[in-house]
């Protein structure tokens, strides 16, 4: 019998069940769509905000040391160095596919025309093969993409060509192709100009050579000043802060839950041990940006998905009270003849549930293709779709509709079925 009623109930009235499907669908397509890019938008917003920077910067032990206590930036007066070989261990990590780019630096100033200028040597485009991996490419190019470049990044064996800043071609009336001689404590080297950068810094002033032309100038073979690294990186929190303090501090259950999470002082530790000599750093303005921007980012979709389903609960709440009330003859009727209360509130739940299950299914897959669009837009690729939204958004759905139909039930208990029959 109750079914039969359910049934008949369903087929009855289908242009205001339509529009609580339709309001159902529409909140649950938003609500979708939100915790889809919420869930997936970590490693996206990392990955656009690695475009301006390194977040991990790494010294040998000696030079930290020194420049943390006096504050000032060493070239060649730098008496320790990394080594260029021991590089490719960045990549052999725990993390190492959240390893995005890196590249070494190595300061030291020369001459052009006898005016001092100085020089970075480092790598633009290297590529690094490592065992059971794919190729890499990494260096400068990919650390400094939002630099404007005029001409071309040298490519791995072009030792005579380099980069100069804008202000250097001003100054020394340079252009591409050009050719000049940096001169140097130990000797000279002959460069062409590969490309001229505009970065509005000190950037300008410079010229960027390979690594292994800096080092001729200072007579260092395999010397790396230091490397500059970017990560992909979860935001910061108590755990990650105390260890970040002193990791010897941490529980073993501590320890193992902060060295298997993506942190940016467990990055940089696990660093630590892969290059001999060296101190990782995060460089907190960095890491601290993306982890604020990530969180507010979540934030907004949190609010967004509730705003959406709070008013689809106000127009479920409209549509259902003003249902029961043109019902008002019928649901007298049941109660005139023995139904109890609890019975028809279950008669009207059990329709209003089965009405937004429609439209969560519906509101579901049109939420997982608005994800999708959302990525391409604004990331440039798909959105990963996690199967616990599915049951998320059926649990929000299930308490809209619960919380919707509450005005309804209120006016559907105190309804006394002579008044209504009576057509009071």
């Amino acid at each position: 019998m109750f079914f039969r009623m359910l049934k008949g109930a369903l087929i009855h009235g289908r242009g205001r069940r339509l529009m609580i499907v339709l309001t159902v669908a529409l909140g649950a397509s938003v609500a979708t769509a939100m915790l889809s890019v919420m869930f997936g938008v970590g490693d996206k917003v990392n990955q656009e905000l690695k475009a301006y920077g390194a977040n991990i910067m790494v010294r040998p032990k000696g030079a930290a040391v020194v420049q943390d206590l006096y504050h000032f930036k060493e070239s060649q007066d730098q008496q320790s160095y990394l080594n260029e070989e021991d590089l490719p261990n960045i990549k052999t990590i725990f993390w190492t596919y959240n390893i995005i780019d890196f590249t070494p630096l190595l300061d030291t100033d020369a001459s052009i025309d006898g005016a001092d200028t100085p020089v970075v040597g480092t790598w633009f485009n290297h590529e690094i093969n490592l065992p059971a991996q794919d190729p890499i490419t990494t260096g400068l190019a990919n650390l400094r993409g939002w630099w404007t470049l005029e001409g071309a990044w040298p490519t791995d064996g072009e030792d005579d060509a380099a980069v100069i800043g804008q202000n250097v071609a001003t100054d020394r009336g340079l252009a591409l192709g050009d050719t000049f001689t940096l001169e140097g404590d130990q000797g000279s080297e002959d460069l062409t100009v590969a490309g001229i950068v505009t970065t509005g810094g000190d950037d300008d002033d410079k010229v960027f050579t390979q690594i292994s032309v800096a080092q001729r100038l200072i007579d260092r073979p395999n010397a790396v000043g230091q490397i500059e690294v970017s990560a992909l990186t979860t935001p910061d929190n108590e755990l990650a802060r105390k260890a970040a303090k002193n990791p010897n501090s941490l529980s073993i259950s501590e320890r193992e839950t902060w060295y298997c999470t993506a942190y940016v002082s467990s990055i940089a530790y696990q660093i630590e041990e892969a290059i001999p000599d060296a101190v990782a750093r995060p460089v907190r303005q960095v890491s601290e940006s993306e982890g604020t921007i990530l969180e507010k980012t979540q934030l907004l979709m949190v609010l967004v998905t509730i705003l959406s389903m709070a008013g689809s609960a106000l127009a479920i709440a409209n549509l259902v009270t003003a249902n029961v009330m043109e019902r008002a003859r019928e649901i007298g009727l049941l109660k005139a003849v023995g139904a109890r209360d609890q019975s028809v509130v279950g008669l009207i739940l059990t329709e209003i549930i089965a009405v937004g299950a429609l439209g969560g299914l519906i509101g579901y897959g049109v939420g997982i293709g608005l994800a999708q669009l959302i990525g391409h837009m604004v990331f440039g690729s798909a959105i990963s779709i996690v199967p616990a939204v599915a049951g998320i958004v059926a649990a929000i759905v299930i308490a809209v509709v619960l919380l919707g139909s509450i005005p309804a039930i209120r006016f559907l208990l105190g309804l006394r079925p002579a008044e209504v029959l009576h057509g009071r």
